[in-house]
């Protein structure tokens, strides 16, 4: 069956559309407000409406497949090649629904679940980097008066009451009570932390999916749950190799004349998932014990941090079958394709 294509650019107040009537050929931009957006498309015949993978799109893609649309969510770099002449919301409409005629990978359409995972992700991940701000901010501001201490965060919470005790005598107490008090605030930060992964850590325990992908080696607590979340639906990619491909994990090509050059990994896709995988991948170069006949026989050819990358994309890839194959994760299994 043929569906309409719309193009929706996604806003804060106005929604812009885009289509082409298939009876007429009329091309129609309509501007719909946010209230009235649903009831638009509750009155049509399903269509496939194509969006940008920005914030909010996932509620709306949601709302939309359960009406019985087609949702094609698309990265803002893709769409931006059909853009033509002046930026706006209606070539950006029109642009959209150029993209969704495409042949392309689209973006998964997550569950509330799944979404409500990744935001607990995006929530430790800010705590941790307001952490590490806070010691910098305090071990900057205490080398202005000639206290150095050392870099880890043991060493500064040992050093600390010294280095007050000894400033309280030169330097005025409003500073010595922000610094004491910005000290202190670490720990609350630290109990914020363990209460997120506490919460992961529950909910890897009633996932079924997150179980399984728990045992492949070097995938922890945080690499399990932010798979799952992030993958949606694993039986739409066709293989590990595309899943390892949008999380940008696989060689970069470039090429003419029918000469094709690899060039380093993409870096496309989901920056947080794919550190946590090449920090697992780490992990386990550094503290397995029999890493494996393949990792043994890669690392006497390639540089650490290509096995590194390899690894994690092997790891991609396992988590992948595991997913889509519904099978617990073997060791000595030996993928062979069918004839």
């Amino acid at each position: 069956m043929n569906h309409t294509t719309v193009g929706v650019d996604i806003a804060k107040s106005v929604m812009q559309l885009h289509w082409v009537e298939p009876e007429t050929g009329e091309i129609i931009n309509k501007p719909v407000k946010r209230a009235a957006f649903l009831e638009h498309f509750a009155n049509r015949t399903p269509c496939l409406i194509g969006m940008e993978a920005c914030g909010g799109a996932q509620h709306w893609a949601r709302r939309l497949i359960e009406m019985g649309h087609q949702v094609k969510l698309m990265p803002g770099k893709f769409v931006k090649a059909f853009v033509m002449g002046n930026k706006n919301d209606t070539a950006d409409a029109r642009a959209i629904w150029m993209a969704a005629q495409m042949p392309s990978k689209a973006v998964a359409v997550k569950t509330e679940a799944q979404q409500a995972v990744l935001a607990l992700h995006r929530i430790r991940e800010q705590k941790v980097k307001f952490r590490t701000a806070q010691v910098n901010s305090l071990r900057g501001l205490l080398t202005e008066y000639g206290e150095v201490m050392g870099k880890s965060r043991a060493a500064l919470d040992k050093a600390m009451p010294g280095v007050l005790e000894k400033l309280t005598e030169r330097l005025p107490a409003m500073l010595i009570d922000s610094l004491r008090e910005q000290w202190n605030g670490l720990a609350e930060l630290n109990r914020q932390i363990a209460d997120i992964e506490r919460r992961l850590k529950n909910w890897l325990k009633e996932d079924k999916a997150c179980k399984a992908v728990a045992e492949i080696p070097g995938v922890g607590l945080l690499s399990t749950t932010a798979a799952v979340a992030t993958m949606g639906d694993p039986k739409s990619f066709r293989s590990g190799r595309e899943f390892a491909a949008c999380i940008g994990i696989v060689p970069s090509q470039t090429g003419t004349g029918g000469k094709v050059q690899l060039g380093g990994i993409s870096k496309r896709g989901d920056t947080y998932f794919r550190t946590l995988l090449i920090h697992g991948a780490r992990s386990v170069l550094a503290h397995a014990k029999e890493p494996g006949p393949w990792v043994e026989q890669i690392s006497k050819r390639r540089p650490p941090n290509v096995v590194t990358v390899a690894l994690a994309n092997k790891m991609a890839r396992t988590i992948w079958a595991v997913l889509a194959h519904d099978r617990p994760y073997e060791k000595g299994h030996v993928s062979v394709k069918q004839a």
